[in-house]
């Protein structure tokens, strides 16, 4: 995957990550949208509100620019981060390996998305940490069998070590491309009439 070029306006995509505290959501932003970036330690803080990263690709050779919001998964945050749910094309619902009780509230999670976002969002579904094979605690069977049941993808995943990070974006970008959803060109030009430019994907 490229990044962006000269040209045509980017697509502005909105993507939020999802899941509770401490499974890594921070670190996974951080190892896709910061390559090379020294991997973030067991004492990283955890998110406190919102947080957001942009990731501008080339997908297919269409330029994207990637919105990633970063929400708190204490439950002290959860109205504050579920009320940036509404308008994102896509949702990265992420649990830890190691914790049980963070893969049992995936389905908690999912009923947010689809009651903040609607039905038709795209969502993938990673278990975090798989370089902590020894602290498993949720069988890999598991996460996909939860993903067959939610209709979504399933990747492990290790920010630690760059596992299937990539994939797994680049997946979800290009399943939201082809649905078609209506994104917003990013114009350096604003009007203040219509700063953004709605347009429908049909790639």
């Amino acid at each position: 995957m490229a990044v962006l070029g000269q040209g045509q306006p980017a697509l502005l995509v909105k993507v939020v990550m999802a899941g509770e505290s401490c499974v890594g959501k921070t670190s996974i932003v951080r190892s896709y949208t910061e390559p090379g970036a020294p991997a973030c330690s067991s004492s990283y803080l955890a998110t406190i509100g919102i947080d957001f990263k942009v990731k501008p690709i080339t997908l297919n050779d269409t330029r994207v620019k990637l919105q990633i919001w970063d929400t708190a998964g204490q439950e002290r945050f959860h109205t504050l981060s579920t009320s940036y749910f509404r308008g994102a094309q896509g949702f990265v619902l992420v649990y830890d390996i190691t914790n049980m009780d963070s893969f049992q509230g995936i389905t908690s999670w999912m009923k947010d998305i689809h009651e903040k976002a609607g039905d038709e969002v795209d969502v993938i579904l990673l278990g975090n940490k798989c370089d902590k094979e020894s602290e498993r605690v949720v069988p890999k069977r598991k996460g996909e069998k939860l993903a067959w049941e939610h209709g979504i993808h399933f990747f492990e995943t290790s920010a630690k070590d760059n596992v299937n990070i990539e994939d797994a974006f680049s997946l979800l970008t290009k399943e939201i491309l082809e649905k078609k959803s209506c994104v917003l060109y990013d114009l350096d030009v604003v009007d203040l009439n219509e700063s953004k430019k709605r347009t429908c994907c049909a790639f």
